[in-house]
């Protein structure tokens, strides 16, 4: 026997209700898509200079749109640098002690102003924009530094005439500080040969380190140096991941438009980083608990007189006794102090007397 619940609804009623959740549900995800928040597919980051030339000194407001929400972003003036060729040499071609740091709105918008300063390298200058967390984007946007040298960029050959013709190894171990978070720094050691016909002067390299699934980040390392055709060198280029990385990492060689090598590395956690807030959470509750201990102690009140130390009460003195108690102790201390002193020596009168019954 079935038990019915309630009513049934008209079977006229039923595409009426279809619809209207079908059209619910449609007004819901169109909010959701247009919500302040929420963007389908952005475009690429954008970024903009108030200035295109300035001196040192000076100062330019960079703006930008289109980034990741919320996120971290470095400012820096590089030179030897092009948004072709993006930063070669890497972050030693900027002037990173006067970099700035800004973080993106809601929107992915912001706007910063940065100081005017020369880079260590000649221009061509670029205002380098990057994340510093999360999934890595960057632009480059064409600046001069009046007054900063110029110098033409190194040669690119991208003819893939080198080859690799050993194995490649990353030389270099970890210091204390890297156990603390710095950044972990290695040597890639390899040996290149030259196949062509011409020789290959001051290549530029292209290293790229992956973690994860992510795509490898390259950046530019020139070797100064000749190839002849038919020769070989032996290359050492610096590899340098960001402070704090640990995790396995994919170090990749390029040159020109050919990957010649890849490399594995693993990269240790840096435990000091997390013996240092440990022992911060130790310490810190400590140091609190004795200061307030200290500081109650301090104003906490006291009685009066208190802190005088008062001498202890001497022993009331013997109270005065008898005088046979007087002698007898007298006799006491006599018969302590004369030890020839027997009782049959003693006085007549002491003596007890003898009875008179049974004398004739």
């Amino acid at each position: 026997m079935t038990r019915q619940l309630g009513p049934e609804p008209p079977r006229t009623l039923r595409p009426a209700l279809l619809a209207l959740l079908t059209l619910l549900a449609l007004l819901s995800a169109l909010f959701v898509l247009t919500a302040p928040g929420a963007r389908a597919a952005d475009g690429d980051p954008t970024v903009s200079l108030s200035k295109k030339e300035a001196g040192k000194g000076g100062e330019i407001t960079v703006s930008g749109s289109g980034w990741r929400s919320d996120a971290l972003l470095m400012l820096l003036i590089c030179g030897q640098s092009t948004p072709e060729r993006g930063v070669i040499g890497g972050t030693n071609s900027c002037a990173n002690a006067d970099g700035r740091a800004v973080t993106t709105d809601k929107k992915g918008d912001f706007s910063k102003k940065l100081p005017v300063t020369e880079p260590p390298e000649p221009c061509p200058c670029v205002v380098h924009v990057a994340t510093v967390t999360g999934e890595q984007a960057l632009v480059d946007a064409v600046f001069t530094v009046a007054g900063h040298p110029t110098a033409d960029l190194p040669r690119q050959s991208g003819d893939g005439k080198l080859a690799v013709l050993a194995t490649t190894r990353l030389d270099g171990d970890s210091s204390l500080l890297t156990w603390f978070g710095a950044p972990p720094a290695r040597q890639l050691v390899f040996t290149v040969g030259n196949l062509g016909s011409a020789p290959v002067k001051d290549p530029v390299f292209e290293i790229g380190t992956a973690h994860g699934v992510y795509a490898p980040q390259w950046e530019e390392r020139q070797w100064r140096g000749t190839v002849p055709p038919g020769g070989k060198a032996r290359i050492t280029l610096p590899v340098e991941l960001s402070a704090g990385a640990h995790g396995d990492y994919q170090v990749s060689l390029r040159y020109g438009d050919t990957v010649l090598a890849e490399q594995p590395w693993g990269v240790g956690r840096p435990w000091g980083v997390t013996l240092f807030w440990v022992l911060l959470c130790l310490v810190v509750p400590a140091a609190v608990f004795r200061i307030g201990m200290a500081i109650v102690d301090k104003v906490r009140p006291r009685p009066a007189g208190a802190h005088r130390m008062r001498r202890p009460a001497a022993p009331p003195a013997p109270a005065a006794t008898s005088t046979s108690t007087n002698a007898t102790t007298t006799t006491n201390a006599t018969t302590a102090v004369l030890p020839w002193f027997t009782p049959d020596s003693a006085p007549s009168e002491n003596r007890p007397r003898p009875t008179t019954k049974g004398q004739a």
